[in-house]
């Protein structure tokens, strides 16, 4: 059974660093006090979409949510002529991680090591669901690009300038994610890939919104 997601701990964890009531958070997400207040005490799992209506008002990317220490932000890249700065962030992610899980209409996410915010790629397990492109809907675009290595099962790939391609287990797929892109489910059974994108996290996060019910950024939500 798939765990909820400890968001409210990385809620509260916010809104104590940044001194935020929680009707300041409601302002700044569109979200209603008592949904944030549920959140924060464990007794309401967030959609997608209110996921990323919460990282964009807060200024934060997924990973930060699944996390209650996230590892500190990179150091600007220093000019050309400089020596390159080092840094010396790790993490190891040891598997199991239903905490990080993100269901969406289309796929399942797991966000891999969630405990380092601002990464530069985005790894992220997906299982897909959508195996028509009527079901998927419309074909999705952000920047940067994404690498799909398919670990069960196969997917179809549409894009919007080659025909589309079965792409099997044990295969993969580069592209540029600014191409209209959408990934089907092409055999019986799980269709489960690796997903490695270069995209800025609310970017992509706002790409996978496309086809998801839509909520209000501006009014919060009557309670």
């Amino acid at each position: 059974m798939t765990r909820r997601a400890p968001i409210g701990k990385a809620l509260r964890r916010l809104r104590l660093q940044n001194d935020w009531t929680l009707a300041d958070v409601a302002e700044r997400t569109g979200l209603a006090v008592s949904t944030l207040s549920k959140v924060e005490n464990d007794r309401m799992s967030l959609t997608f979409d209110k996921i990323v209506s919460l990282c964009e008002g807060l200024g934060v990317d997924i990973g930060t949510l699944f996390t209650g220490d996230p590892a500190p932000a990179s150091e600007p890249v220093a000019p050309s002529t400089a020596p390159v700065a080092m840094m010396t962030r790790r993490s190891i992610d040891r598997g199991g991680g239903e905490d990080a899980e993100v269901p969406t209409k289309n796929y399942r996410h797991r966000y891999l090591n969630t405990d380092i915010t601002h990464k530069k790629m985005i790894p992220i397990l997906v299982e897909h669901r959508a195996r028509t492109m009527e079901e998927f809907g419309s074909l999705v675009r952000h920047p940067g690009e994404e690498f799909i290595y398919v670990m069960e099962g196969a997917i179809e790939v549409h894009t919007e300038f080659y025909a589309p391609t079965i792409v099997k287990a044990g295969e993969s797929i580069y592209l540029d994610s600014t191409m209209g892109h959408a990934y089907l489910a092409a055999s019986d059974g799980p269709c489960r890939t690796l997903s490695v994108c270069s995209s800025p996290e609310p970017a992509l996060a706002r790409a996978l919104m496309v086809n998801e019910p839509t909520v209000s950024l501006k009014k919060p939500e009557k309670a």
